[in-house]
């Protein structure tokens, strides 16, 4: 019996890391990423622990195994995120690149952003949260498509 616990908790956890959403926070790395598997890029500048649309768009939107499934097929997820919080502050060289992407991606400071660009980071379309389900959303998302 124990046995078979462990192996459904194994199971249960490797199951639900092959699901997870896989974030890029370094632009040049994120764009390598995009040319190697033919990939287009969807920068989001959110605001995790302040910004209320961000929250829903993460939970409503990217968290769901729809989106995640989809994402992982077609998209390098890149994310820019402007905590306020101390507590959940990003290291200073993280700050710096996110402000320098904000500087050439978001200039009216949206949050949150939804940027979907070409691998050389060439912008293709942009959006941000909208009430709607994964599917549309992701239908939205691949009308920006290259």
């Amino acid at each position: 019996m124990k046995y078979l616990t462990t192996t459904f908790l194994l199971f249960f956890l490797m199951s639900s890391l092959a699901f997870s959403q896989d974030w890029q926070t370094d632009f040049e790395q994120a764009k390598t990423l995009a040319t190697q598997e033919n990939k287009n890029i969807i920068l989001v500048f959110q605001g995790s622990d302040w910004c209320a649309p961000c929250i829903k768009l993460d939970r409503e939107i990217w968290s769901t195994e729809e989106f995640k499934n989809y994402a992982a097929k077609h998209f390098v997820m890149l994310q820019a995120d402007f905590p306020k919080k101390k507590k959940n502050a990003l290291p200073v060289e993280l700050q710096n690149a996110n402000a320098l992407l904000a500087e050439a991606y978001n200039k009216n400071g949206i949050f949150p952003l939804v940027v979907i660009m070409d691998n050389r980071g060439k912008v293709l379309g942009q959006t941000s949260y909208k009430k709607m389900s994964p599917s549309d959303y992701i239908k939205l998302l691949a009308s920006f498509k290259a």
